[in-house]
């Protein structure tokens, strides 16, 4: 009987794929919160992940710009700039937070059957 890894570490693999895309948006935005009209970004990662697990072939699917959702700004700029650094700072710390969630689950996940492998 063999192990099968993807039914082991669940949909963390997806997750951090997922995580990684979104540090890369949430980042972008912090750079360019003194940029005139710049439009901020974000994306459902719910959504991004439940379309992950529905596709076949367990890859996500987004690109680099299909699946970002614009901010609304709470207090809008003249300068028409939608980023609102205390809530971009925020969501990327909740957002690493939560990568490094998945990651500590298929760390320990990956101990678990090792040890088991070693009959221990």
């Amino acid at each position: 009987m063999g192990i099968n890894f993807k039914d082991a570490v669940g949909l963390h693999p997806e997750a951090l794929q997922l995580r990684a895309e979104r540090t890369r948006i949430l980042a972008s935005n912090i750079a360019n919160e003194n940029t005139p009209g710049f439009q901020a970004q974000d994306m459902d990662f719910g959504a991004m992940l439940a379309s992950t697990q529905e596709a076949s072939d367990g890859v996500p699917a987004f690109d680099s710009d299909g699946n970002a959702l614009y901010r609304v700004p709470y207090h809008p700029s003249r300068d028409g700039n939608t980023v609102e650094i205390g809530v971009e700072q925020a969501a990327f710390a909740q957002n690493a937070n939560d990568f490094q969630t998945s990651l500590t689950f298929i760390n320990m996940t990956l101990k678990g059957l090792a040890k088991a492998i070693n009959g221990q």
